[in-house]
């Protein structure tokens, strides 16, 4: 039971994109098969480059606004299990045991980019399903990025 319960809070982020198709895995999607006459060996997949994305920059100036959409974003897909203040106390984490790092504590996030950051918001990370594109564009993602960080600083993220 609480594998299902916790399978089904992964899936809360996607249920916003449900009418857009989705892979999963980056899987091709199935076609129709050819008759075996036409049928032809695809060639092997070309492995992704490794990108952990520490070389991407936040093009992202926050706003009053975008912080203030981040911060209920995060409150949408990411306190149940991260907890509201980032301390890794969220429901689901605590009623599935489930081991969060406390984003609220400064030195979690050092040495990490915001493209690190990111990349892990966007690709997922262990347990952690994506964030996907068609509920989150990437601005949406990199204010977040912002609203992160602002959790270790124990204030919201500043205005420009």
């Amino acid at each position: 039971m609480k594998l299902f319960l916790v399978a089904v809070a992964c899936m809360l982020p996607l249920i916003g994109a449900a009418a857009v198709p989705q892979t999963q895995n980056n899987a091709t999607p199935q076609t129709q098969t050819k008759p075996q006459s036409q049928t032809t060996t695809p060639a092997p997949a070309a492995p992704a480059p490794a990108n952990n994305g520490a070389s991407l920059v936040n093009p992202v100036k926050p706003t009053e606004a975008s912080q203030k959409m981040a911060k209920e974003r995060y409150g949408w897909d990411c306190a149940m299990c991260h907890g509201d203040t980032g301390k890794g106390n969220g429901s689901l984490a605590v009623s599935e045991k489930l081991t969060m790092q406390d984003l609220s504590n400064p030195s979690t996030l050092q040495g990490m980019s915001d493209g690190q950051i990111f990349t892990i918001i966007r690709k997922g990370a262990a347990q952690m399903p994506p964030e996907d594109k068609a509920r989150a564009n990437d601005n949406a993602v990199w204010n977040l990025v912002i609203y992160l960080r602002s959790l270790s600083k124990g204030q919201e993220a500043p205005a420009s």
